[in-house]
């Protein structure tokens, strides 16, 4: 069975090392030491572990029928006459929309704020978090 390092399950859960270690240390998935000493947590814990953390996740309630969420943050906005560029960092991943100037003023955003990017077939849309 596959094991996965801290920083392995860090970046699969999209939190940080530290994070996933407070976890770890608190008994809220089970760790074990691998041959080399490193503490370890099998794929099985951390699947089950991961769908606990995607349904105890109420606070965002979305009412949308878009299901892939990026939460990031604004790290671009190019305003033109009609329309606008909006740029999110997700973790890892670097999400471009397209949408009109009047949405961008409407959501308010700005470079450095939180947001979501929700993607839905070959459709992104941004929702202010």
């Amino acid at each position: 069975m596959q094991s996965y390092t801290i920083g392995q399950a860090a970046r699969l859960l999209g939190v940080s090392p530290d994070t996933a270690r407070r976890w770890a240390d608190a008994g809220r998935v089970a760790t074990h030491r691998d041959e080399s000493g490193r503490r370890v947590i099998d794929g099985k814990s951390l699947a089950a572990f991961s769908v606990d953390l995607a349904q105890d996740d109420d606070e965002d309630t979305s009412y949308t029928s878009a299901r892939n969420a990026f939460p990031g943050i604004v790290t671009g906005i190019k305003l033109g006459d009609v329309a606008a560029q909006v740029t999110i960092q997700a973790g890892p991943h670097r999400l471009v929309s397209l949408l009109t100037r009047e949405a961008v003023e409407e959501l308010g955003l700005d470079v450095g704020m939180q947001a979501t990017a929700r993607v839905k077939s070959t459709s992104v849309h941004i929702d202010r978090t």
